[in-house]
């Protein structure tokens, strides 16, 4: 019965409809190329350049932005893959850590078609670059253009191919996604989330992307954003509290009983989420230059902090250092780290390691047991706590930390310093406007994304195969033993499982 439900010819149906619906964006996106009006780059390059040795090309900036765009690809696959899959309950791991797989490997087609130019490329609208394509010869070989926030010199060069800059961006909207999927686990159609990962990378992520490091309005203003705080991760948790809202909560008997299958799993995905944000916050100054190295020094500096300030806070209040606490503080860490990395100094890292240790701590501990909101709405892993409440808080800590001379260092556009270095409230107003921006867009933009879905396929999966996770969805289980998990079902429901061929 499961199976027949499962390819039901209305789900084949709708997605047969999903499937050609891509092909046509992604064959659309090149010929909307050909009959753009987008101004070409300043640094076209020249007919008779050598490419095998081209005199812009620093090795040293190439090797350390390919190196950090690889280690930032490492925190999703596999590091997020194997954190997800040890930290839900046993019969959703496949599910969990294969929605990784797709999201990544989805982002990155659609980046090169069209979504790269639409963060990075020539200004298009207010909030977008034009929709092209960056996937010919030329595109990947020539000098990396950089969107800057002066519209009167909008484009700076960089001492490395276009195919690293494109590259590197693209690790950067891939995890992004991959963030929110830790809300929805447990519930969230697969079909639906095929259909999630491309719309909302092309109408949420791009306009988030452009207008803080696109040369956007927020860029021009002086917001200051130098690794994706408010980018990546309060869009992040903005989004996934959104999708968890309007998607739903799991069954009962999951939501009261989701405990980690496998704590070293997730010990060995959370330590290279860890060392990979050195290559996360390292490789933004786009140059292996003394930026970079502060940027990596002050992530490990905050991240360290906050992890031992969320496990005594855990302590505190039930008496036990929890090693999943402790994952949920280095999180918070990273990610509050990300908006300062290079602007902030040693002490001001240990301050926003204070900070993400008990803030994020106290509205996933605290309010999220007294306040309804997050008693109604299931965010499965506490997206909204450990990348939105942890993402706003390093973001406005911009305003109180940022430091004359790691603005200057960054080339950014205030570089008055925040409110503790003599630069007043500027910054801090700033960071609130960008904050309340991002938060805006990623809520109301998430929020029609899924129900246009809803249109079409449903959001949730059906009661039958929630009570059996990764079988019914994938006809595949993590450690062949599922059958433990089916407390509230027939075990012989699961049918047989799948043989695979060699």
């Amino acid at each position: 019965m499961l199976s027949e439900n499962l390819f039901s010819r209305e789900r084949i149906r709708w997605f047969s409809i999903m499937a050609l619906v891509m092909m046509v964006i992604m064959l659309a996106a090149p010929l909307f190329a050909q009959t753009t009006t987008a101004p070409a780059p300043p640094t076209s390059a020249p007919a008779a350049v050598n490419y095998a040795t081209p005199t812009w090309l620093s090795h040293g900036d190439t090797a350390w932005q390919l190196i950090a765009a690889t280690i930032v690809g490492m925190q999703s696959i596999p590091g997020l893959a194997i954190l997800y899959g040890g930290v839900v309950k046993k019969k959703w791991a496949v599910n969990s850590a294969f929605m990784v797989f797709y999201a990544f490997s989805a982002v990155l087609i659609a980046w090169l078609l069209w979504a790269y130019n639409m963060g990075f490329g020539p200004q298009w609208t207010v909030f977008l670059g034009h929709p092209t394509p960056v996937a010919s010869m030329l595109d990947e070989l020539n000098q990396a253009i950089v969107p800057g926030p002066n519209p009167a010199s909008p484009f700076a060069t960089a001492a490395f191919p276009m195919a690293a800059m494109v590259y590197f961006q693209f690790v950067f909207a891939a995890i992004t996604l991959i963030l929110i999927a830790g809300s929805l686990f447990g519930r969230m159609s697969f079909v639906a989330w095929m259909l999630f990962v491309p719309l909302w990378l092309t109408f949420s992520y791009t306009v988030g992307a452009f207008t803080l490091w696109g040369g956007g309005w927020l860029a021009q203003w002086g917001v200051i954003d130098y690794s994706g705080g408010y980018v990546i991760h309060l869009a992040a948790g903005a989004s996934a509290f959104t999708a968890a809202a309007i998607i739903g909560p799991r069954l009962p008997q999951d939501r009261s009983n989701f405990k980690a299958n496998n704590i070293l799993m997730v010990l060995a995905g959370a330590g290279m989420v860890w060392l990979g944000w050195n290559g996360f916050n390292g490789g933004d100054p786009y140059s292996a230059n003394a930026d970079a190295a502060v940027a990596v020094l002050n992530t490990n500096v905050a991240t360290a902090a906050a992890l031992l300030v969320w496990m005594l806070c855990d302590y505190a209040k039930y008496g036990k250092p929890s090693v999943l606490g402790a994952v949920n503080g280095m999180i918070a860490g990273l990610v509050a780290i990300t908006p300062s990395a290079g602007v902030c100094n040693g002490y001001g890292a240990l301050i926003v390691g204070l900070c993400a240790g008990t803030i994020p701590w106290f509205t996933m501990n605290v309010l999220g047991s007294k306040l309804a909101i997050f008693k109604k709405v299931d965010d499965c892993l506490g997206v909204v706590h450990t990348h939105g409440v942890a993402g706003l808080t390093g973001g406005l800590l911009v305003g109180l930390l940022a430091t004359t001379q790691g603005e200057s260092a960054f080339a950014c556009v205030n570089t008055n310093g925040g409110l503790f270095y003599g630069g007043g409230i500027h910054q801090l107003q700033l960071q609130l406007w960008g904050a309340f921006f991002i938060i805006a867009l990623n809520v109301i933009v998430t929020a029609v994304i899924l129900y246009v879905i809803k249109i079409f396929v449903p959001l949730r999966m059906s009661d039958a195969m929630l009570k059996i996770g990764d079988h019914a969805v994938h006809g595949e289980e993590a450690y062949g033993l599922a059958e433990d998990d089916y407390s509230d079902s027939d075990p012989a429901a699961a049918g047989h499982a799948a043989s695979v061929s060699v």
